[in-house]
């Protein structure tokens, strides 16, 4: 159904593999049109990698359209590592892609943690950021991260979350992050398995307003579930590297003057609606959408049409 409110299939007319740092290259790939208005697609999890059906979120007449796996994930390398691997690394890698691929300004696109990576980049990079387009509002603070993993989701997927409590000692539940971070960094490659598999389990049963069993089942095979729990977990464990408990929020009148759009699933389990509404209030210029038959996932049919509409109604920056 979703299929016919994208645009047509497109194929990259440039990819490369981009050295950041001694240690990381990234996946970066260019579509739609060379000489067009600049889009970069920020992906979530963090850990979350890219696909082929995100190329088709923008009219590929009108955008070039970047898209990039960042450290660790996707086709990104080294696989799942979690060495220099920071909020402010991905912000520094989102200039180093701008500067390689010669672009001066560029509208940013990001969902759920690519939400929360595009306004730090935006923060900090204001005079760069033509637009901003973003969904499923997560706002890296630690109230978020114990709503969806250790107490508050929970209660309206209770046969889900006893799934996710399984890899985990009782008396090591009092931190599901951390306790999860020990297996998940740990020295048994079958441990660290089980506990990827169901950490993604979790999140991908509770990312749809009705759950998706093909999806589910795909969060847990290992190339995206190593990386999505490995590196989500490492990053909330670390307080997504932002020095205040409220960084963004804080910091959001350096991104005010940027015209931007939120868009929010009413019924979001993952990133509830209470961070989109401080977003809104603390940025109101920008344009506020909750779609009332939507959770959090981006492909939704409700949260689809606001995005997709969102790419047409930038087309003028």
């Amino acid at each position: 159904m979703t299929d016919a409110l994208l645009f047509r299939e497109i194929e990259p007319f440039r990819t490369q593999m981009l050295p950041v740092s001694n240690r990381h290259m990234l996946y970066v790939e260019e579509s739609g049109n060379p000489a067009g208005v600049p889009v970069v697609f920020v992906h979530g999890g963090p850990g979350g990698g890219t696909s082929p059906r995100q190329r088709r979120l923008f009219d590929p007449a009108h955008y070039r359209i970047v898209l990039f796996d960042q450290r660790g994930a996707g086709r990104s390398v080294p696989f799942a590592d979690l060495g220099e691997n920071t909020t402010w690394d991905l912000v520094a890698d989102m200039e180093t892609i701008r500067e390689t691929l010669g672009i001066q300004t560029w509208i940013v696109f990001g969902g759920s943690w690519g939400s929360t990576l595009g306004l730090a980049y935006a923060i900090a990079h204001p005079e760069r950021v033509r637009g901003l387009i973003l969904r499923g509002i997560f706002l890296a603070r630690p109230s978020e991260v114990h709503w969806l993993y250790q107490q508050g989701a929970s209660a309206l997927f209770p046969d889900a979350w006893e799934e996710y409590l399984a890899p985990i000692p009782p008396a090591e539940r009092g931190d599901m992050v951390g306790a999860y971070h020990r297996q998940l960094t740990g020295d048994d490659a079958q441990i660290r398995l089980r506990a990827a598999a169901a950490w993604s389990k979790w999140e991908g049963a509770v990312s749809f307003l009705f759950p998706q069993a093909p999806s589910i089942e795909d969060a847990t095979q290992p190339e995206r579930a190593l990386p999505l729990a490995r590196i989500e977990c490492h990053y909330f464990k670390h307080n997504s590297f932002f020095p205040t408990e409220n960084w963004l929020l804080e910091n959001i009148h350096r991104v005010r003057p940027i015209p931007g759009v939120i868009i929010q699933g009413r019924y979001d389990l993952v990133c509830p609606p209470t961070s989109a509404w401080a977003l809104h209030r603390a940025w109101p210029e920008a344009g506020f959408h909750i779609i009332p038959d939507a959770g959090h996932g981006g492909m939704e049919p409700g949260t689809l049409r606001a995005l997709i509409q969102a790419t047409e109604d930038f087309k003028h920056l």
